[in-house]
């Protein structure tokens, strides 16, 4: 955003809600500020340059977050961290998939709930490309439920040569399939090109509490955690590792999410270390259907656009 667009922006903002967008419009001036200074962050660590068959990324989760539930799940039992190369989804995608790691990328099998991987990679860029948010996107929960992004990562593991996997969930990234907090993402408001009121936004209003979003949040993070569960069970890997393409911020700074900007709580991802074995206890359900819906709603619809 230019400053002229910032300056029609804020002008449009005041108008509409006065005081209150005038406020926004502060927010958005300071985040550009820090955008600036992005540059001068640690670059982070290329997931490429650590040993691992199977990488399982849960899409916005925090260190601390992680650290909370870890007792509740035995193969959470290694904790470590390191700083991502991104402090967005997409930027995470850029800074790994690149042309340094393209041989190992045609080796990769990536399973995604995660919308933006049509504007980073297409099928030709690896061994599997699996886009699974194309066609189970649930207008209900308004986001790509865990068990889709199981169920294939799972199928992958069994029907692929490929040296390494990479399943991207979209949990604990809001809205919480649990605990929605508020109405959430539908076809309905998709259809209407507004996105998505997000919870970090609604805390940095004060209109909800931190207690209650942290709550939500880690709900969400169990959520997808019993789904990873299940799939240690159904997967042959000898070294599995447990980690995040970015964390969120909750009021560090003055930010809240997950916008480009160089905070430690959105850089830094936990690192957990484990093993998987395929016990054969679940065959997968979905399958790949044609591809429904429109990608840039759905990237709206999470809060993206």
């Amino acid at each position: 955003m230019t400053l002229g667009d910032w300056v029609s922006d804020t002008r449009n903002r005041i108008r509409d809600d006065g005081v209150v967008g005038l406020r926004e419009s502060g927010y958005e001036l300071y985040l550009g500020g820090l955008r600036r200074i992005n540059e001068f962050y640690p670059e982070g660590t290329n997931v490429y340059d650590r040993e691992w068959d199977a990488l399982i990324l849960l899409d916005a989760c925090r260190v601390d977050l992680m650290r909370e539930v870890a007792d509740e799940y035995p193969f959470l039992n290694r904790p470590d961290e390191l700083v991502s190369v991104g402090s967005s989804s997409i930027d995470w995608m850029e800074g790994t998939f690149t042309d340094d790691h393209r041989d190992e990328m045609r080796r990769t099998a990536y399973v995604t709930g995660n919308p933006f991987s049509h504007r980073v990679l297409s099928e030709r860029d690896l061994l599997r490309l699996d886009d699974v948010w194309r066609y189970a996107w649930d207008d209900d929960a308004g986001t790509i439920p865990a068990r889709p992004v199981t169920d294939r990562a799972i199928a992958a593991g069994r029907e692929t040569d490929a040296d390494r996997l990479v399943v991207h969930y979209m949990q604990p990234h809001f809205p919480s399939v649990p605990d929605p907090l508020g109405g959430g993402m539908n076809s309905e408001t998709l259809g209407e090109g507004a996105g998505w009121d997000s919870p970090w936004d609604r805390l940095r209003r004060g209109e909800l509490t931190e207690k209650r979003v942290w709550e939500s949040y880690r709900e969400n993070l169990r959520y997808v955690l019993d789904d990873v569960s299940l799939l240690l069970e159904n997967l042959d890997a000898e070294r599995v590792v447990i980690s995040a393409d970015h964390g969120n911020a909750k009021g560090e700074w003055g930010v809240y999410g997950h916008p480009k900007v160089p905070i430690p709580s959105v850089r830094r991802v936990p690192w957990y270390e484990t093993t998987a074995e395929d016990d054969g206890t679940h065959e997968p359900e979905t399958e790949r259907n044609v591809e429904r819906g429109d990608i840039e709603e759905k990237l709206g619809a999470l809060g993206y656009l």
